[in-house]
């Protein structure tokens, strides 16, 4: 059964059963762990997902997007308006469950979040600049507030647990990232599925997954259908190992 909780090296145990005839994972089983990690990629700002996946590396026109804005001269942006706001989002759930390795999110590049307020009137209590101008009263807004991050969404019997799933349960992750509970009748479902006929072919392999990892599995499930296959075991990626390499 798959660990369910990460190693000190930030990486989570990702168990999968993989085809070896087809060369394919059929599924995967995960703990609490992998599922968070999952689940916590839907919460990510559209400017996180470049960033992370890096600005130039992005199929289609929100790399180029991104960097126009990042490059535009301060000149140009209005005196209220902090460029992190698009370049740098935060998402709209903090994390205090250790499994998300979303630190993904803020790899090596975590700034903290300033907040600043008009000192004379006490408006304008988001993200602002010092030294722009109160939409209010006009004076220069320069009085820093303290920052606290929301936190996770509590689940399960206690406030300890964290993240977005329960923790005494084991999920079936599927080729292409649908997450179900697992049991031994939708083990045997999914291989009546898939037209299994041989057991000898079935294999399994024990996985970590850590911020790179975790970064592959982000960049694939934008363009295919089968992620696990891919960054796993490293087929099928012909088809767009030229415009996007992982």
């Amino acid at each position: 059964m798959a660990t369910s909780s990460p190693t000190p090296q930030s990486s989570v145990t990702l168990k999968l059963l993989i085809d070896s005839k087809g060369n394919r994972v059929l599924f995967a089983e995960a703990g609490k762990d992998f599922a968070d990690i999952l689940f916590t990629l839907l919460s990510l700002p559209v400017g996180t997902v470049i960033r992370l996946l890096s600005a130039n590396g992005m199929v289609g026109t929100l790399g180029k997007l991104y960097k126009s804005f990042e490059s535009l001269n301060d000149t140009y942006i209005q005196p209220n308006v902090n460029k992190d706001i698009l370049l740098n989002p935060s998402s709209s759930f903090g994390s205090s469950s250790s499994s998300t390795l979303l630190s993904l999110t803020d790899s090596g590049t975590s700034v903290p979040k300033r907040l600043y307020m008009c000192g004379s009137c006490y408006s304008h209590g988001s993200d602002e600049r010092p030294g722009a101008r109160c939409s209010n009263c006009h004076n220069t807004i320069s009085r820093e507030l303290v920052y606290v991050p929301p936190s996770a969404p509590q689940v399960g019997g206690s406030s300890s647990d964290g993240g977005f799933v329960k923790g005494v349960v084991t999920y079936m992750i599927m080729d292409d990232l649908e997450v179900k509970p697992m049991s031994t009748i939708s083990s045997i479902a999914m291989l009546n599925k898939f037209n299994v006929k041989e057991v000898g072919a079935l294999e399994e392999k024990t996985v970590s997954v850590g911020i790179q990892e975790g970064l592959k599995l982000l960049k694939a499930s934008l363009l295919t259908n089968t992620v696990l296959t891919n960054v796993f075991l490293g087929n099928r990626m012909c088809v767009f190992w030229a415009i996007w390499p992982l």
